[in-house]
């Protein structure tokens, strides 16, 4: 198996490419290619997951059409016999990985919501018991359930550095405070019934971030959704507050890089193959779990 790290469209207007996907500007559409990049400590790594992209862009899918009841979102199609016939000659690049999707004016945060403290919350929590200026009780530890979901929006960052958490009145002042309280209640609805799903199939929605944007229509849900590269899964049954939990995502290669000591700078470190084929075994694992089927069938 061979990693797609770069896609290569010929003269289709390239926009830019991101830590996994290349976007491509089609026909006053956009076309969002998920490559099996796997970007780790805010670096893009020198090896790939074969069929990463693939499994995201399946991933969404799924999620797009189970929400599609809550929010519009910027799927035109992903099929690629409707893509425009010069894109058909890149079906190899483009099959199972790509979306066509909707032009949107991109709201200019990440709209994350929590229903348990880890990652950049628990820190927070440790400093302040609170998190985006929302106080918590005293007592939580990492990995511990909230009382309720919260929203907890971060600047959206341009280089590729951390996003930084917000408050809610900083939101606000970013987009306006009609905007923020919809873009509050959207993440919610939608956490909420996503962890729902994924607790019918053994799994912890533990956190997740969206981006929403706007067209003459409204507001949209893009980009990717609910996707181990955008938040973190954890298995029920072995859940247990009082540490890190394991995840659904790219653990395994963040415990190698700290294993060698890597120093968090360019250039980043390829990955064995067993780290390769263990992070790909658990996006798979996570993709069957949530949609009940195998990918390709």
């Amino acid at each position: 198996m061979t990693a797609l790290l770069k896609t290569d469209l010929g003269d289709t207007p390239l926009l830019g490419r991101g830590k996994v996907r290349d976007l491509y500007a089609v026909d006053g559409a956009l076309l969002l290619v998920a490559t099996d990049r796997i970007s780790a400590f805010d670096h893009v790594l020198g090896s790939g997951i074969p069929d990463k992209g693939k499994i995201l862009t399946q991933m969404s899918l799924f999620w797009f059409d189970l929400l599609k009841d809550l929010v519009p979102n910027h799927v035109i199609t992903a099929d690629v016999g409707e893509f425009p016939a010069g894109l058909k000659r890149y079906g190899d690049q483009l099959e199972g990985r790509s979306m066509l999707v909707k032009r949107a004016v991109m709201f200019p945060m990440e709209c994350v919501a929590r229903g348990y403290l880890a990652g950049s919350g628990w820190k927070e929590y440790q400093a302040s018991r609170a998190v985006c200026g929302i106080e918590l009780p005293p007592d939580l530890e990492d990995g511990s359930r909230l009382p309720e979901p919260i929203f907890t929006p971060a600047t959206k960052s341009q280089d590729g550095a951390h996003d930084e958490n917000i408050s809610f009145e900083a939101a606000e002042k970013l987009v306006g405070a009609e905007a923020a309280a919809e873009l509050r209640r959207l993440t919610l609805e939608i956490y909420r019934k996503a962890a729902a799903h994924a607790e019918l199939r053994g799994l912890i929605l533990a956190d997740t971030k969206f981006e929403f944007g706007k067209t003459a229509q409204g507001v949209i849900l893009a980009d990717e959704v609910l996707t181990p590269d955008s938040s973190r899964f954890w298995d029920g049954k072995t859940w247990k507050p009082g540490g890190a939990q394991p995840s659904f995502d790219k653990q395994f290669v963040r415990d190698y890089l700290e294993e060698i000591q890597w120093n968090k700078q360019a250039p980043a470190p390829g990955l064995p193959e067993e780290v390769v084929e263990r992070t790909r075994a658990k996006y798979l694992e996570a993709f069957r779990r949530l949609t009940g089927r195998e990918m390709g069938k």
